[in-house]
Formats: C-alpha cells, sequence, structure tokens
C-alpha cells in the first residue's frame, strides 16, 4: 500500500503508569485514517504543527492497533519531540504518514513466540488483537518500568504475557535465561520467533535465534527522520543472505527495508 499523508484529529491522549508525580508513557488516540491494509509492525511518522520550525522531522512511531474507530500510537517521553507530543489535546490536527516500513509476518497455524523488551511491547497490541488463532501465540515481556506503564492488558485479554521486570542486577541474568530456553522451545516446536526491543534486547535474540536455527523476526529501532529512505540515517549492514544479492553485505534503509528483518539476513 502507498503511504498517505493525512491530517487526522486527536480523539484524546491517554497517560499509562506514573513515575515520580510526572507521567512519561502515553497511548494516542487519533481519529481512523481509512487505510485500504496495514501489518502490525509497520509505523507512522506523526508531526503536529507545535513542531513549527524549530523540530523540522517528525517523529517515528509504531503503530499499537488500527481499529474502524481509530488508529492508536503509543509513545515514551524521552526528548523535545515527544514532549511536544504529551502536549496534544482532544481536537488538535497531526500529520500522520503512513502506513510505513515492512511489517511481521502472520502464520496463524503455526506457534509464535512473542519477544517484547521495554516499548517494544507496542506492535503486539495490534499483532495480538489481528491474529486469528491467539491459543498458537505466547508472549514473555521484559521491561524496567512498571508494568503498568505499558498496553499490556489488551494482549492479556488474548494471550498469556508472562513478564520480568529489570530492577537489580541479577533481574536481566534471569531475562536472558528466560529468551534462550523460550526461543529453544519454539526451534523444537518449529515455531516462529518476533522480537521488537532495544538493541542489546535484540542481539541476544538473535544470537539464540541463530544458534537453535529458529525462524525469527527483529524489529529495529533506528533513529529515522524521513521515514521513507531518502536521508539514508537509519541503515543497517545486510549478511550474504539478503534477499537480493545485489544488496547482500551492503547497507540497507531500516524505514523502507524493515524495520522487521529476519535474523539472518542482517548484522547488529
Amino acid at each position: 500500500m502507498t503511504p498517505k499523508s493525512l491530517q487526522l484529529k486527536v480523539l484524546d491522549l491517554v497517560p499509562f503508569g506514573q513515575t515520580g508525580t510526572k507521567h512519561y508513557f502515553f497511548a494516542l488516540r487519533l481519529e481512523n485514517p481509512n487505510w485500504e491494509e496495514w501489518q502490525p509492525g509497520q509505523f507512522v511518522m506523526l508531526r503536529p504543527a507545535s513542531f513549527g520550525l524549530e523540530i523540522p522531522w517528525g517523529r517515528p512511531l509504531g503503530i499499537c492497533h488500527l481499529t474502524h474507530q481509530h488508529l492508536i500510537c503509543f509513545f515514551q517521553v524521552l526528548g523535545r519531540g515527544t514532549e511536544r507530543l504529551a502536549q496534544l489535546k482532544t481536537g488538535d490536527y497531526v500529520q500522520v504518514v503512513g502506513p510505513l516500513g515492512q511489517g511481521f509476518v502472520m502464520e496463524e497455524a503455526t506457534p509464535t513466540l512473542l519477544l517484547a523488551g521495554g516499548m517494544g511491547i507496542v506492535p503486539f497490541v495490534g499483532y495480538v488483537n489481528r491474529h486469528s488463532q491467539p491459543w498458537n501465540l505466547s508472549m514473555l515481556f521484559g521491561h524496567r518500568a512498571p508494568i503498568d506503564c505499558y498496553p499490556v492488558d489488551s494482549i492479556n485479554e488474548r494471550i498469556t504475557l508472562d513478564s520480568l521486570q529489570e530492577t537489580v542486577p541479577g533481574d536481566l541474568d534471569n531475562l536472558i535465561f528466560s529468551l534462550q530456553e523460550r526461543i529453544h522451545d519454539c526451534a523444537e516446536q518449529h515455531g516462529l520467533v518476533l522480537a521488537c526491543g532495544p538493541l542489546p534486547f535484540l542481539k541476544t535474540v538473535q544470537r539464540f535465534a541463530l544458534q537453535f536455527q529458529a525462524r525469527t523476526q527483529l524489529s529495529l529501532e533506528n533513529r529515522m527522520a524521513c521515514g521513507v529512505g531518502a536521508c539514508l540515517g537509519c541503515v543497517t549492514k545486510t549478511t550474504p543472505n539478503w534477499q537480493d544479492q545485489k544488496l547482500a553485505n551492503n547497507y540497507v534503509q531500516v524505514c523502507t527495508h524493515g524495520p522487521v528483518f529476519w535474523a539472518e539476513q542482517i548484522i547488529l
């Protein structure tokens, strides 16, 4: 589907969780863009008028979920752009370009393990809700902030979500062990592994996926500017296994060739 640029109205902005006295996690609900189709794992470039000339580029946000009523994006406040997004009010308009990139494969009859690290949980909300056989899905979620900061409820309604919060150094070892065990078990079932999260998390998943020969897709969280492959600011290097030999052992744009890649086809 060709991406569209639309002005969408803000329906509401809902804070999630609370750290100290200030919210840092938000679900942004926009009116339905009426796309013909989309895939969980794709993203949008979002730019409110408040960015002005001070912030020239939009911000890439993963598509959390899309229904007949609304488009939901979920974000964490980390810098100037997301601080401005957190100030949006009902009735404001936002420029939205999307859907962008390549999403996750969906094989309803295949046992599928979902692995999320922190904000990597976002695309799996839509994935779980669109999956026609949720009994074939399982999920492991590693996170640092309290679990109520994340959109876990809409996932828990359909599948069992196992979570591990990292609060002390030993918790990271437990997460790595759990990733190893779950990926191994999924490979034994000839299943599918889908992962999204920060780079160290994805490197660990990729290492176990290659070790156990588990069919695995990784969604990268590279920094992006244009979102449409023009600026070459979000590239990643491919391996000899890349599907197009002309681009094997070369660099490709994450925003157009990804953000979802097969684990054996990229170097992290």
